[in-house]
């Protein structure tokens, strides 16, 4: 298999590029210190005029774009809204931008290998992405090597920025283990399942960033569904008043399984933010430059001490929330068809074609990548093993219980009673 650039672990320096392959350019100056009197401490004075300028700003635009559905570049002009976010994309080149379409490609052929397997038995369960890669995939590469990443369930885009095998995804949803890869490894923490409590996790951390006077940041995702509950709501108010590096991605693909966000807000996600007191942007989240660029801007912030900020990535859930719903209930298939024609990654491929930075070569090659890619993840899922049945006894207590000896035995006799029913 010829092995994607997306493929191979992308850790990089702190003054390394951050764009669509390894060894892309870092957004504005978020590679170095931003100076003594920018240095993070919990005492930072919160308001300047920067955070000001941002959260009017927030409060202002209605979504950050910067490639329309067309694949038409905008908001490139000094004079446009965007101007400034713009400027942290301004020089990126047409590999980065292949990169950025080949991760947005291979991220969606692992989503529907996935979904597949466990239509086939394979798996227990799945939370699809399709129709957000380009909110993941710009997130994702805008983060540093030295920053840290809390996801939920369904950031599988991200993971693939940060160089988690896509295999090791797997694991969980198979059933074999409790995660399969080592967070510190990538500063990528485990799947979050338990809705929204990531984001206490990201502040907290965040916080001790701060202690430590690092210079990195850390970036929290959760969805439309998950900004209602309490968890959320505290990890802002912490953030904000501890100043933490801490970036708040919420993907809005407009539905918490079959509750719409008519029914969870009366006002815009990103305008909670200036509740809180650090400024919200609402970004187009199926335009992966407007991703790129925003978390960009919203890590660098963070890292120069000027406390965390609210992204809503506004973009669509294309299938099921996860393989257990069906969205024909509670949802028409006109809705999807209009996203459809947003589509993240057809929009991309028509501003490469139109500015001739892909040729056809280059997406027939993409397409064996693809295929390959597919193969190996049904092939790495299939071999995996059967967990020991007796290990989740073994580490519940450091020294061992005497209760836990005893449900090891009811366990132990309630499977050999199948060993017996075989035999008679």
């Amino acid at each position: 298999m010829t092995e994607s650039t997306a493929a191979r672990k992308p850790r990089r320096s702190a003054g390394s590029k951050a764009a669509g392959t390894t060894g892309t350019k870092a957004a504005g100056t978020t590679g170095s210190k931003a100076g003594t009197d920018a240095k993070r401490t919990t005492g930072t004075k919160r308001t300047t005029s920067t955070t000001r300028t941002a959260a009017k700003k927030g409060s202002e635009t209605e979504l950050v774009q910067l490639l329309t559905p067309e694949g038409e570049r905008v908001g490139t002009a000094a004079n446009s809204a965007y101007a400034e976010y713009a400027s942290y994309v301004a020089d990126i080149t047409p590999d980065e931008l292949r990169g950025l379409y080949r991760d947005m490609v291979l991220t969606r052929r692992f989503d529907a290998e996935a979904t597949a397997l466990q239509r086939q038995g394979e798996l227990g369960l799945w939370a699809s992405l399709l129709g957000q890669e380009a909110a993941q995939i710009g997130s994702g590469r805008a983060t540093r090597e030295d920053d840290y990443v809390f996801p939920t369930y369904r950031e599988h885009g991200v993971a693939w920025c940060r160089g988690v095998d896509p295999t090791n995804l797997l694991g969980m949803f198979r059933g074999v283990n409790n995660g399969g890869w080592d967070p510190n490894s990538n500063n990528f923490h485990l799947y979050t399942i338990v809705i929204g409590s990531q984001a206490l996790h990201a502040t907290g951390y965040a916080m001790g960033v701060a202690k430590d006077g690092a210079d990195s940041g850390v970036i929290a995702y959760f969805g439309d569904g998950a900004s209602s509950q309490g968890d959320v709501s505290e990890a802002f108010n912490f953030a904000a008043v501890y100043n933490a590096p801490v970036v708040f991605f919420c993907q809005n693909n407009q539905w918490a399984i079959s509750e719409s966000n008519e029914k969870q807000t009366r006002v815009p996600l990103y305008q909670r933010a200036q509740g809180f007191g650090f400024p919200g942007v609402r970004v187009d989240g199926n335009d992966v430059l407007a991703s790129l660029a925003v978390t960009r801007w919203a890590l660098d912030r963070a890292r120069r001490g000027e406390g965390p900020a609210l992204i809503e990535a506004y973009t669509y859930r294309m299938g099921a929330h996860t393989t257990s719903d069906d969205p024909s209930r509670y949802r028409h298939d006109d809705e999807r068809a209009a996203w459809e024609a947003k589509d993240p990654i057809l929009r991309l491929r028509r501003f490469l074609e139109s500015a001739n930075h892909a040729d056809e070569g280059f997406f027939a090659e993409l397409e064996t990548e693809s295929e390959a890619l597919g193969k190996r993840v049904r092939e790495v899922v299939r071999a995996m093993p059967d967990p020991d049945r007796f290990a989740i006894f073994e580490h519940a207590y450091a020294d061992g219980h005497a209760l836990v000896d005893e449900e090891r035995a009811q366990f132990a006799a309630y499977q050999a009673s199948f060993a017996d029913a075989e035999g008679v």
